[in-house]
């Protein structure tokens, strides 16, 4: 079809239809007519081709999955629009922003954020996380009395920023108000690498969006807060020069993924525990990682091959219960490094409960046995994971009595995220006493559930 052919062709469809177009026709349109649309070049290819940064907050490589916030989110999109997600990996927003001028990939996803500057430069996508700029430093410099708690507090003190961050803009108009203001910018390190640095003392301050600093923390313990400058940004997706209908239809997707609890349930899983732990709870499991775990790390592995669970899962819930100590004892008869009660440790063939190999098998074997009694409605190895490790900590029967009880107000009881908030309702007589399994402590699953999955992303990222 010749192009005369072609735009007479959308005139008679304009004529016809007017301006009141369905989506359905507007992708008629694109599929036969305009071979520039950018939506239907991604469809027509089955792929969308994503520019990502290496670190916790976007992308990153588990113990055994592709893992990340805005990763998964990518994932989530591509597969609404029936593509497959590929990804191109870089170490910095410098050189992903670099890729983006140069129209490599289809969108660039760096918890870019989306401020006043960028948008002269960029086409935005839809936004989809808040975030504000922190001075992150490290919390030695409070014996020395010179940790910061403002701008003016600055002078004298080693700082490096990264190139072509929000950072450095903000920095530079600080300078410009203060030429005592010292700082560097580098573009061979990410945020999270001089968030390392600063860790190691070899640098005093930098700048991290909040999301980053909090995820990092759980890493490097020694980092701290100093003070929150600037307006709260959002972060967006940088789009290319022709993605108008990728564009709008990425609008459609996100505000019903809003709205279908599916964003919640994502920054639940990487956002929702990061405040649960002080910075003692955080240095001392650092340290056991590195004097207790190597002693049991074969246990762990070889026990979640056997089940078919990740043995950094494990190794996570290990902690929780025994703090990896396999002569642990509560006050209520469970002991061990899996903290088995004595009918459960004879129902999977553990004799010695302080045995830390059999209690890690037999706790493994357990823990299985739960994944596979969780509802079939409750979907995703992850979300899956959850309700198993509540069981575990409280039982099956109470967890479907929580369950029950969610569908009872109007909750979606095949999510954790749900299930969690009426958990700590089977403490109450007037819930518990209607349910199967009545009263339990309903608070002590949900951190519970909160402490392995703060464990566990840890691990992920030690363990590499």
């Amino acid at each position: 079809m010749n192009s005369y052919k072609k735009y007479a062709l959308v005139a008679v469809l304009f004529f016809f239809i007017g301006y009141s177009f369905q989506a359905k026709y507007i992708d008629i349109i694109g599929k036969y007519v305009l071979p520039f649309s950018k939506l239907q070049q991604v469809k027509d290819k089955k792929y969308l081709s994503a520019i990502v940064t290496n670190s916790p907050i976007v992308y990153y490589y588990g113990h055994d999955e592709d893992t990340g916030f805005e990763y998964d989110l990518l994932k989530a999109y591509a597969k609404d629009i029936g593509v497959e997600l590929k990804i191109t990996v870089v170490g910095t927003i410098s050189e992903a922003l670099a890729l983006s001028r140069d129209g490599v990939g289809d969108i660039t996803s760096a918890a870019i954020t989306k401020n006043d500057q960028r948008i002269k430069k960029y086409i935005f996508g839809p936004s989809y996380y808040q975030v504000q700029q922190q001075m992150i430093c490290n919390r030695n410099l409070y014996k020395n009395g010179n940790f910061p708690s403002s701008l003016d507090d600055l002078s004298g003190l080693k700082i490096i920023i990264g190139k072509d961050t929000s950072y450095e803009s903000s920095m530079y108009e600080a300078k410009q108000n203060d030429n005592n203001l010292s700082y560097e910018v580098n573009e061979e390190y990410s945020t999270g690498q001089l968030l390392e640095m600063v860790s190691k003392q070899q640098i005093d301050c930098t700048v991290a969006d909040s999301n980053i600093f909090s995820i990092n923390q759980r890493y490097y313990p020694s980092l701290a807060f100093a003070f929150s400058f600037g307006e709260r940004e959002s972060l967006a997706w940088v789009m290319r020069e022709d993605s108008k209908t990728l564009k709008n239809d990425m609008y459609r997707w996100l505000n019903r993924f809003i709205q279908s609890g599916e964003m919640a349930k994502l920054k639940d899983k990487y956002y929702g525990h990061i405040n649960i732990f002080n910075y003692y709870n955080t240095v001392v499991f650092h340290k056991r990682i590195k004097s207790r775990l190597p002693k049991y790390k074969k246990y762990f592995q070889e026990a979640g091959k056997q089940n078919g669970i990740s043995w950094i899962y494990l190794a996570a819930q290990s902690y929780q219960e025994s703090h990896w100590n396999p002569r642990a004892k509560s006050n209520t008869g469970v002991r061990g490094m899996m903290m088995l009660t004595l009918p459960t440790a004879k129902s999977m063939g553990v004799k010695s409960r302080i045995d830390a190999k059999q209690s890690i098998y037999g706790g493994a074997k357990y823990l299985a046995k739960m994944i596979k009694n969780v509802s079939t409605d409750v979907e995703g190895k992850n979300e899956r994971m959850k309700f198993a490790l509540a069981a575990y900590n409280i039982g099956m029967g109470h967890v479907q009595d929580a369950q029950v009880l969610a569908q009872r107000q109007y909750k979606d009881p095949s999510s954790w995220l749900d299930v969690r908030t009426v958990l700590p309702l089977l403490t109450q007589k007037k819930y518990y006493k209607t349910l199967k399994y009545g009263y339990a402590r309903g608070r002590e699953p949900v951190h519970y559930v909160d402490g392995i999955s703060e464990y566990v992303q840890i691990l992920e990222q030690v363990m590499k």
